[in-house]
């Protein structure tokens, strides 16, 4: 069996503090509603019956939910948990990192020319796995109907919709609208997916120069064979 300190310091991360969950003896109540490691509902059962079918399965016993009534508890492997815990946050730090935030200004009476110019950087940059925030000015007396910024905001969104989710939804600050939108795609894959695309488009010109030469050899073979 584990034995899990209540806290540890992480190594990483500018070494921050983190609370862990309480696991196996640590958890000091007389009972737990109880969950499988399969997520299936055992029910509210001991904290002894508990740590019994812990050992048996030969599992760790986690609180999941202290502030339930009772507390909730399941049964997991939790060296393995908090792992796979600490890879997911190493790859989200590193996804962070790599991201930028693009910024893009637009104004309210917009041409259709301009909005499709916008559109199409904005899609230019989640293709590349960066965030864009959208900035909406108002002048004059359009600062009266933000009802119809939050309409263009929308409509970016929509046709933008392919690439990304909306990280921030539109907010009104003074005299500006801003919006934040999120790529679907990772960094790293934007990047993996365009060295293929430049790998494709290299195979397809090495193609395309061997067809011609092939081309060349047979005209040339037919030139000599005519004389």
């Amino acid at each position: 069996m584990l034995l899990i300190f209540a806290r540890i310091k992480l190594s990483e991360g500018r070494g921050a503090i983190i609370n862990e969950p309480r696991v196996n003896e640590r958890i000091r109540v007389p009972e737990v509603r109880l969950v499988g490691p399969g997520g299936e509902q055992v029910g509210v059962v001991s904290i002894e019956s508990a740590l019994r079918l812990a050992q048996e399965a030969n599992l760790d016993l986690v609180e999941v939910a202290p502030n339930a009534k009772p507390p909730v508890a399941k049964l997991m492997d939790y060296g393995k948990f908090k792992y796979e815990a600490t890879q997911k946050a190493r790859e989200a730090r590193r996804n962070q990192a790599n991201s930028q935030v693009k910024e893009i200004r637009i104004g309210l009476k917009i041409d259709q020319h301009d909005y499709e110019t916008k559109l199409r950087n904005i899609s230019k940059f989640l293709d590349k796995g960066d965030k864009v925030k959208i900035q909406l000015r108002f002048r004059g007396r359009e600062q009266s109907r933000p009802e119809m910024g939050m309409r263009l905001m929308q409509r970016i969104a929509e046709d933008a919709s392919e690439n990304c989710v909306i990280e921030s939804a539109p907010r009104l600050d003074g005299r500006a609208m801003f919006m934040v939108l999120a790529p679907i795609r990772r960094k790293s894959q934007a990047k993996s997916d365009q060295r293929r695309r430049r790998e494709a488009e290299r195979e397809a010109r090495r193609e395309n120069g061997n067809r011609r030469a092939e081309k060349n050899r047979q005209r040339l073979a037919e030139k000599e064979t005519a004389e």
